[in-house]
């Protein structure tokens, strides 16, 4: 998706259209605050649609499109949503923001900058005040892909078809390890 701050809802089956049909179906939603954030980001709507877990994606900046940010957060648990997954490089402030609009659990995806490799939003993302939590994984990839898995986990709770997909999931994982190293 080229444009993904109009992006379409995407269905856990990965088809854009019907999705667009049943607006209210969306789990999660991923949140990031530039178009350049996507490259990082697209990693967990990767493993979301693996799992077959609804979600949409937005640009929903901090510091550019406060008013949007704000609206966001305050509507999802009205629009469906059970988690929020945002991912922001440099000053961060996208997961603690959103974590102030909503009771929903935030999980913050530091984004890897040029200038600090992503320390820079590390830091600003698990440094929350007491009372704002935001769950923190790690920067880039590794942190995207596990961001979804424990929004996956988290909806799992009410979910016995997702924690079987889940299940199913972390055992091919595991089978995928070799036991010893090819020569």
């Amino acid at each position: 998706m080229n444009d993904i701050e109009n992006a379409p809802l995407t269905a856990p089956n990965g088809d854009v259209e019907a999705a667009a049909e049943d607006r209210g179906s969306a789990r999660v939603g991923v949140i990031m605050g530039s178009q350049s954030d996507w490259e990082t980001m697209r990693h967990a709507t990767d493993m979301l649609t693996t799992l077959e877990v609804s979600f949409e994606a937005r640009i929903v900046s901090a510091h550019r499109t406060p008013d949007r940010l704000a609206e966001y957060a305050r509507t999802a648990v009205e629009r469906g949503l059970s988690v929020i997954i945002a991912g922001a490089g440099g000053a961060a402030h996208l997961p603690g923001m959103c974590a102030a609009w909503t009771r929903l659990p935030v999980l913050g995806v530091p984004v890897e900058s040029k200038a600090l490799k992503g320390m820079d939003s590390l830091l600003s993302i698990v440094q929350m005040p007491g009372g704002v939590p935001v769950g923190t994984l790690a920067i880039g990839k590794a942190g995207a892909i596990n961001a979804a898995l424990l929004a996956a986990s988290i909806l799992a709770l009410t979910d016995a078809d997702l924690a079987a997909r889940l299940d199913t999931w972390r055992a091919l994982q595991t089978a995928s390890v070799r036991d010893e190293p090819e020569e």
